[in-house]
């Protein structure tokens, strides 16, 4: 996997039932990861406004916004619906990909993510350095919202499902401001903007977003910091054997080597984990039937290089990349992938340590009997894919976990669902 955006530390378990953590003791539920100011402070446009709306009257009106199915071209989709605020803001379902557009009859081509503990996503950048000191090592490509990072922010991320003609289906900008003329609550829309806000669309259309960012920006509902694994690293709680385990196995570099991505220990800021270094990886993932695009043999999600992701569509080099995502309730989720082509933690674990050990488990054959590995992607880019442990086998060779260390694994990633009391 890329390089670590923090370093790895071998003996984190140990470490902390030995007191290294009690500095976090009392932390409090977010530690020092909430944003220092609202997101819309700043924002280019806001002098435009009359008067200055507060955090708390725009995180209102972007959550009722947040669960209108009026603002999507059928009346029947809004945001929660593929966020749902009670499957931690990811899908509901075990759909691979959503349905939506103009009659609710079409499939996406991606598997929605959650859109918790996306409050510190960087902006995409091609050469990311860590912010530890050493300047030496660039992660490569960083960053960015979207399973591609095309997104810059979380307000340009709500864009795209307004707009797309397979999830909420509107037009134009123009169009989703009218249905918020018509909403039932446009009145509170011109409390918090200003009574003039419908006389520009553009402008209407702007904040109409940053609502949707602040609400996104609330601590309690998307950055809560209250998994069990949240309360062992204030010293609340002990992990049981089991996912003490599944905790050292999860780092072990000649392991699991899940922590080289999704970092578990708490930054040298003080932060509490997110689970992600906010990275882009090409894996391999097999091509999911079930997606109707894949249909068409000519047709490969590439992530980074495109489709829905143009600006890098000659950078050969990033094709098949796809963003990590943070492993906070990833327990609670029902698909897997940006393909959402798996559909359990055991089936996503077993395929990084067989992906090369056993590759017929887990791609088609060709007529003539070879393994059509990495079959979601040109040949030409498979020299993309990642090779580093756990993919650093060969056919025949031993696979990094067994079955029980898998469940171990599993075991640990459930302690990172929201919602723990001690």
């Amino acid at each position: 996997m890329k390089p670590a955006v923090l370093a790895f530390l071998s003996g984190i378990a140990v470490l902390f039932l030995n007191g290294c953590g009690q500095q976090h003791a009392d932390a409090g539920p977010v530690a020092k990861a909430e944003p220092a100011k609202p997101a819309y402070v700043g924002a280019t446009y806001a002098p435009t406004l009359k008067q200055q709306p507060s955090v708390a009257a725009m995180t209102a009106l972007g959550r009722t916004m947040f669960s209108d199915p009026s603002l999507s071209a059928s009346g029947k989709m809004s945001c929660a619906t593929c966020h749902s605020p009670e499957h931690a803001f990811g899908p509901p379902n075990n759909l691979a990909v959503q349905l939506g557009g103009k009659e609710m009859n079409t499939l996406g081509t991606r598997a929605a993510p959650s859109l918790r503990y996306i409050q510190n996503v960087p902006a995409f950048t091609e050469h990311f350095f860590d912010d530890d000191g050493d300047d030496s090592i660039d992660a490569g490509p960083t960053g960015g919202h979207n399973w591609d990072g095309r997104a810059p922010s979380t307000h340009d991320q709500a864009r795209i499902p307004l707009l797309s003609a397979h999830e909420m289906g509107n037009a134009s900008p123009a169009e989703v401001v009218e249905k918020l003329k018509r909403a039932s609550y446009a009145a509170q829309f011109r409390q918090v903007f200003g009574a003039d806000i419908f006389d520009k669309q553009e402008q209407a259309f702007k904040w109409a977003l940053m609502a949707l960012e602040v609400f996104q920006e609330s601590p309690a509902e998307f950055y809560p910091y209250n998994s069990k694994y949240d309360a062992f690293l204030r010293q609340q709680t002990r992990l049981s054997k089991q996912e003490l385990r599944g905790l050292q196995l999860f780092n072990n570099p000649a392991k699991g080597n899940c922590a080289s991505c999704h970092i578990s220990a708490i930054s040298p800021s003080g932060a509490f984990p997110q689970f992600t270094d906010y990275g882009l990886i090409a894996i391999g993932v097999p091509r999911n039937k079930h997606i109707p695009a894949n249909a068409d043999p000519k047709y490969y999600d590439m992530g980074l290089c495109g489709p829905d992701r143009t600006d890098l569509k000659d950078r050969t080099e990033y094709c098949g990349m796809f963003k990590t995502p943070s492993l906070r309730n990833v327990a609670t989720r029902k698909v897997f992938f940006h393909n959402g082509g798996f559909t359990s933690l055991e089936q996503v674990i077993k395929f990084y340590v067989e992906r090369d050990t056993q590759p017929q488990k887990w791609y088609p054959k060709a007529k003539d009997g070879s393994v059509m590995k990495y079959d979601d992607l040109p040949p030409a880019y498979h020299g993309n894919v990642n090779v580093e442990a756990p993919f650093d086998r060969k056919p025949g060779d031993r696979p990094a976990l067994t079955d029980s260390e898998i469940k171990d694994v599993v075991a640990f990633l459930k302690t990172l669902n929201d919602g723990y009391k001690p």
